[in-house]
C-alpha cells in the first residue's frame, strides 16, 4: 500500500484529486466535474483558467518573479498599493504587502501598536474583538479570534481578545430585535472599553460580515456607526478584516462601504489575487501613518516574499479583470438573484432556518426546530454531512459555524465566483437542492 507524504486538513481521509479547472468548475483526474459553489475557500473569485490572468502572471515570470523588500522596489508592487489607495475609501493611501490573510492581521496588529508607541502611549498594547469571529490562525490572529472550534486546542497560547457579541440578529443575545433594541451588541464594546481601561487599548478589529465563524452574520443599518463612534470616543483604532470579505466579494468594493464608516486600517487576502498566487494587504490610513512617518519610519515587520513583482503583477490584472468586467456590479446583481432563489428553496425545507448575506457571500444556517431555532445536536456533524453530500452531488460549498457562541450549530457559506452565469446558479441551487432533500431524508425530517 502506497504511503502518504502530504499532510492533508484530515490526515487519515482521501481526498480526490483535482485535474485542472475552467470557469466556476474543477475537475478531477477521474473527469468527475464539481461546480465550485464556495470559490474555494471564498479565494477563486474570477474562477479559474482566466486567459488575461495566466497571461500576466507568464509575461512577469518573464521579467522577474522575486527581488528582496529591503533592497529594491518593482514597478508590480508600487502600481498595486496606488491602485489600491484608489480603490480603497478615505485616506487608506498605504499598503504593506504579505502572503497571507492571517499574516495581514499580525501585520495590523502590530501597527496599530506601533501607532501608539510612535505617539509616546506605551501602554495602549491591547486589540479587542468579538466571539464568533475569525481572524487568522497565526497565534496572534487566533488570539483575535472569537472561533471557539478553531481556538480550543491553544488556549494555553492565546491572549484573551474576543470581548463582545457578535451582530447575530438571528440570535440576538439580548433577545431582542432590531431596531428596538438599540444597537446593544454594538454598546458592549463601550463597556468592555471602560472595564479594561482606554489606556491600554489600541484597536478592535472586526469582519464587517462574518465569514466562516458565523456563515455572513451581517450586521443591522448603524452597526458600525455605532462602533466607529465608541472608537473615536476612547481613542482607539478600528481594523476592517475584509479578507473574506473585500475586493468585491459583497457587491461593493469592501463591505464595510454598507455603512457609512471609515476605519483607520483594512485587512485584505483571497481575492486579491482570486486564488490565482498567494498575496494579502495591511491598507493603512494616513492618520495612522503619520506619527510613523514623523518618527521611526518604519514598519517594524517584514516578510520574505512581502511585495514580490510576481504576486504583486498578478494581483493587478485581477483587479484590472474586476474592473473592465464591472464585476463589483455584477456580484450584487447575482447576489439578488440567487438569493432569492435560495430563500425560494427555504419554504420548502425542513432544516433552512436563516439565509443571510450580500453579494456572493451567503450565509445559509440549519436548524432542528423552527419553534425555537434549535440546532441539531454538535456530536451529529450535520454540517460536515451537507458538505459531503454536496461535494458527491459535484457541488463545492464552505462548512461555517453558527449556534449560540459559534460551537453548537451548523451552516455553511455559498460564495461561488463573481464570473458566474445565471445558468449557473440554476445549477448550483439544483444541485444544492437535492443535497438538502436527501440529507433531510437522511435524518428522518422530510416531509
Amino acid at each position: 500500500m502506497k504511503r502518504d507524504y502530504l499532510i492533508k486538513p484530515v490526515i487519515n481521509e482521501s481526498y480526490k484529486q483535482i485535474s485542472y479547472g475552467s470557469g466556476v468548475y474543477l475537475y478531477d483526474k477521474d473527469g468527475k466535474k464539481y461546480l465550485d459553489g464556495s470559490s474555494g475557500a471564498v479565494t477563486c473569485s474570477l474562477g479559474h483558467g482566466v486567459k488575461e490572468i495566466i497571461e500576466a502572471m507568464n509575461k512577469q515570470a518573464e521579467k522577474v518573479s522575486f527581488v528582496y523588500r529591503s533592497q529594491f522596489t518593482t514597478e508590480p508592487a508600487e502600481k498595486l498599493a496606488e491602485t489600491i489607495a484608489k480603490l480603497a475609501p478615505a485616506d487608506l493611501n498605504w499598503t504593506f504587502f504579505v502572503n497571507s490573510g492571517s499574516e495581514a492581521t499580525e501585520t495590523a496588529m502590530k501597527i496599530a501598536i506601533q501607532y501608539w508607541q510612535e505617539r509616546g502611549q506605551y501602554r495602549k498594547t491591547k486589540i479587542l474583538s468579538r466571539w464568533m469571529s475569525y481572524h487568522g490562525i497565526t497565534i496572534g490572529a487566533l488570539s483575535l479570534s472569537g472561533h471557539t472550534d478553531r481556538r480550543y486546542q491553544f488556549v494555553p497560547l492565546l491572549d484573551e481578545n474576543p470581548v463582545i457579541s457578535p451582530p447575530y440578529c438571528y440570535r440576538c443575545p439580548y433577545n431582542e430585535s432590531f431596531p428596538s433594541c438599540g444597537l446593544q451588541c454594538a454598546n458592549e464594546l463601550e463597556r468592555a472599553i471602560k472595564r479594561i481601561g482606554k489606556d491600554h487599548i489600541a484597536a478592535f478589529i472586526a469582519e464587517p460580515i462574518v465569514g466562516a465563524a458565523g456563515a455572513a452574520i451581517t450586521p443591522p443599518d448603524g452597526y458600525y456607526e455605532k462602533i466607529r463612534e465608541v472608537c473615536d470616543r476612547h481613542e482607539v483604532l478600528f481594523i476592517a478584516d475584509e479578507v473574506m470579505t473585500g475586493i468585491a466579494r459583497t457587491g461593493k468594493m469592501f463591505a464595510i462601504e454598507y455603512w457609512n464608516t471609515r476605519p483607520d486600517m483594512i485587512v485584505l487576502g483571497k481575492g486579491l489575487t482570486a486564488g490565482y498566487t498567494p498575496l494579502a494587504a495591511t491598507v493603512v490610513s494616513d492618520r495612522v501613518m503619520e506619527p510613523i512617518l514623523s518618527g521611526s519610519k518604519q514598519i517594524m515587520s517584514g516578510h520574505t516574499y512581502s511585495a514580490n513583482p510576481q504576486s504583486a503583477a498578478t494581483a493587478q490584472a485581477v483587479l484590472d479583470y474586476m474592473k473592465d468586467y464591472s464585476l463589483t456590479e455584477a456580484a450584487r446583481e447575482k447576489g439578488k438573484y440567487l438569493l432569492n432563489k435560495l430563500q425560494h428553496l427555504q419554504t420548502s425545507s425542513n432544516m433552512i432556518g436563516d439565509i443571510r448575506g450580500k453579494g456572493l457571500l451567503i450565509g445559509i444556517e440549519f436548524i432542528s426546530n423552527f419553534k425555537n431555532k434549535q440546532p441539531f445536536n454538535k456530536q451529529m456533524n450535520v454540517t460536515n454531512m451537507i458538505v459531503k453530500q454536496a461535494q458527491l452531488n459535484g457541488l463545492l460549498i464552505y462548512p461555517s459555524a453558527a449556534g449560540i457562541e459559534g460551537d453548537s450549530g451548523d451552516a455553511v457559506l455559498i460564495a461561488p465566483p463573481l464570473t458566474i452565469t445565471e445558468l449557473e446558479m440554476d445549477e448550483l441551487v439544483s444541485l444544492f437542492t437535492k443535497t438538502i432533500k436527501e440529507i433531510e431524508n437522511q435524518l428522518g425530517i422530510s416531509s
